[in-house]
């Protein structure tokens, strides 16, 4: 496995923030639910790079497990990935979960490799989407995150600020299962996600930690309605 950006950059590296995503201008999150092992995924992953490049959109690539029996472990797979994808299953009331799955804004699923399918939900998310708020995200230090969230009316449970932390790219050449014999580029791949708070209406201000990384990506902030549901909310920080 190698990345296609080259050598390993450690503790040593710094940041510089993406602008505050203001509530009527935060980019659209799109959430792929991918995995190297599905020969059906390799287009969508295509088309979350392109995405990704959009400056109006937070492009976030999740590698779920469960096709890793069919003869390739994905190294960047996580139960939690899954435990994700499945949770917007039940929130969005679908059948079930498939590959490639993208979720766009928490709130519409589509078919990761349909590209009309995916513009068509990418134009609808800014006139569906709930009253927005404004996040700001930056690293005032190395392995150190400061996050804002504006004051918003929100009702129901309090939304959930959650972190996901990841790579920019990885090229993998994969040996075995459905894709054997090609090489495969992930862009925005995600390492790892946690709740490190709650919005309820008023204004959260907040630092935390993160650990140092070895690859450039960025770190991600997600406000997002309690149990999977709509985004209110997002902005990313760079980390290079």
């Amino acid at each position: 496995m190698k990345s296609r950006l080259g050598s390993l950059l450690a503790a040593a590296m710094f940041a510089a923030a993406l602008p505050a995503a203001a509530a009527d201008t935060r980019p659209t999150v799109v959430e792929l639910f991918t995995s190297q092992g599905c020969s059906s995924c390799p287009p969508a992953d295509r088309l979350l790079g392109e995405l990704a490049e959009r400056g109006d959109v937070l492009a976030l690539g999740y590698h779920i497990d469960y096709w890793d029996y069919i003869g390739w472990s994905d190294p960047f797979a996580s139960p939690e990935a899954t435990a994700r994808q499945r949770a917007y299953g039940r929130a969005l009331d679908l059948r079930g979960v498939f590959t490639p799955q993208m979720v766009v804004d928490g709130a519409e699923s589509v078919v990761g490799s349909r590209s009309r399918d995916v513009t068509r939900a990418l134009e609808r998310a800014p006139s569906s989407r709930p009253a927005a708020v404004a996040v700001t995200v930056e690293m005032p230090a190395p392995e150190r995150l400061h996050v804002e969230i504006g004051a918003g009316h929100h009702a129901g449970p309090p939304a959930e600020i959650v972190l996901v932390r990841f790579d920019e790219a990885h090229t993998t050449s994969v040996a075995r299962g459905e894709n054997r014999g090609r090489t495969l580029t992930d862009v925005n791949v995600v390492r790892d996600f946690t709740v490190i708070g709650r919005w309820t209406g008023a204004p959260v201000s907040l630092d935390t930690a993160i650990p140092p990384g070895e690859l450039p990506g960025g770190c991600a902030v997600l406000v997002q309605t309690a149990g999977h549901g709509p985004i209110l909310g997002a902005a990313q920080v760079a980390i290079r």
